[in-house]
């Protein structure tokens, strides 16, 4: 038998961490046609908010971890319903209850992770910055131009280590003045918050804020989508306010100022992929394709879904933590749309992406298209 909450609970809930905006809805549906899930298997949105406006949510239900928070859905939505807001809220009343259903299992332990180490991957903290060794990337100092804040991925994963060891290559090429914080750095939060977690996040935000106010940081440049929406966006919640660039934006910077030279040849053709956090949750579009034109030899191409209505890789929300079977993936819907446009290399810039997208290329064997991060592309001209 289901668990329901209590009628109160869940209405109070929602209005309290997501508005009243959920009332509004009209049930016409946009959100169900627009949602990625229902190009895999059949999924509602519009009857999830129509459960909560009535208080009759249940919460052992894995319909209410569906959302990837692509925001599709609310950039769609004619009513200004925010379903993610309203989606989050009952997560939240989930992890009250401790209540995570099936795939949604190994939240616990990133919860663990995230508490004693401050990362989702069960690393060590104190090897936070081991995939700068033998590299000239030196500890950041408040005299310096910008901190490079690497994120979870780019510190553990081995193959998102690459491309935090492009990014540094890139920076001292162009001779940019920049450190890493190392063990001190923690996860910025953004995704734990996504699946009901409040408290969690708050402490990571506070652990990064005060390790920034400690070292007197003031620029700080990311390469995850989710580690900047948290920091522009989220971080300000706490009335404090740095300056938050994505790298492909300050590389972009870097080239227009003629501190660095794109001289080489990439004679491939190449498609681009908007995240979501960076895309419609931040509306960074052409900055990464301005970057990538003027790269010599390279051949753009645009996939079937672009800009606003790029198609999700699934791993938002929390869900990068959470099983999906192959055949309700929507990184393989991705994979295909780039191969169907004549791409060599799928470029992105979210480490969420680069990890689906490549897990589908060898499931789909696909693997003669390369999954690059556009720092990657970059590091390989100079």
């Amino acid at each position: 038998m289901e668990t329901v909450a209590p009628f109160k609970e869940i209405i109070e809930v929602i209005k309290e961490n997501g508005g009243d905006s959920f009332k509004y809805c009209y049930q016409c549906g946009r959100c169900d046609a627009v949602c990625p899930w229902n190009r895999v298997t059949k999924f509602s949105m519009r009857k999830i908010i129509r459960q909560a406006t009535f208080g009759l949510t249940e919460i052992e239900n894995e319909g209410i971890w569906r959302c990837s928070t692509c925001g599709t859905c609310p950039t769609n939505c004619p009513r200004g319903v925010d379903q993610i807001e309203a989606g989050v809220a009952l997560r939240k009343l989930a992890a009250e209850y401790d209540v995570y259903p099936g795939h949604v299992a190994p939240i616990r332990n990133v919860v663990a992770s995230l508490t004693s180490e401050g990362n989702s991957l069960g690393g060590d903290r104190d090897k936070r910055a081991e995939w700068a060794k033998g590299l000239p990337v030196k500890t950041f100092t408040e005299d310096m131009e910008v901190l490079y804040f690497t994120g979870c991925y780019l510190s553990y994963d081995p193959r998102m280590r690459q491309v935090a060891a492009a990014t540094a290559k890139v920076l001292n090429k162009a001779g940019v003045d920049f450190g890493i914080l190392g063990s001190r750095e923690s996860c910025c939060g953004e995704s734990i918050r996504k699946t009901g977690n409040e408290e969690l996040f708050k402490r990571l935000a506070k652990d990064n804020i005060k390790a920034f106010v400690d070292a007197g940081v003031k620029k700080v440049i990311v390469s995850s989508p989710h580690c900047y929406h948290s920091f522009k966006n989220e971080y300000p919640e706490f009335m404090v306010n740095f300056e938050v660039v994505f790298i492909s934006e300050f590389i972009a910077e870097l080239v227009n100022e003629g501190r660095l030279q794109l001289t080489g040849e990439y004679g491939k053709k190449v498609t681009y992929h908007d995240p979501c956090y960076l895309g419609r949750h931040n509306g960074i579009y052409d900055k990464p394709r301005e970057l990538l034109n003027k790269v010599p030899g390279l051949e753009l191409s645009e996939m079937a879904d672009s800009r606003e209505k790029s198609l999700c890789c699934g791993g938002g929300g929390g869900r990068i933590w959470m099983e999906t079977p192959k055949e309700e993936r929507f990184s393989g819907l991705r994979v295909r749309q780039a191969v169907d446009a004549g791409a060599e290399v799928l470029v992105t810039s979210c480490p969420y992406c680069i990890t689906n997208f490549t897990d589908s290329s060898l499931e789909l064997d696909e693997g003669a298209l390369q999954i690059m991060d556009i720092t990657e592309i970059i590091q390989a001209v100079i």
